[in-house]
């Protein structure tokens, strides 16, 4: 009787990991974009340069500290 010296490589396990690492780094990208579209927009009804300049602002840092805040937490 032999042993079965072949590496098992839980792959599927891998890949799933990989996707999900992938879909959670697009969808941030994505909520950046939209932050900051929508901020342009804001700012852009608000008609004054500094108050839209403020609150976009204010919009990606808090995005930022939930971003970081989430990370710290793992």
């Amino acid at each position: 009787m032999t042993a079965d010296v072949t590496p098992r490589h839980d792959s599927d396990s891998a890949d799933a990991r990989l996707r999900r690492k992938n879909l959670r780094t697009a969808l941030v990208l994505a909520s950046i974009a939209v932050v900051f579209f929508f901020g342009v927009l804001v700012a852009r009804f608000i008609g004054d340069g500094s108050t839209g300049v403020t609150l976009l602002s204010a919009a990606v840092m808090l995005f930022l500290v939930i971003a970081i805040a989430r990370n710290l937490r793992k």
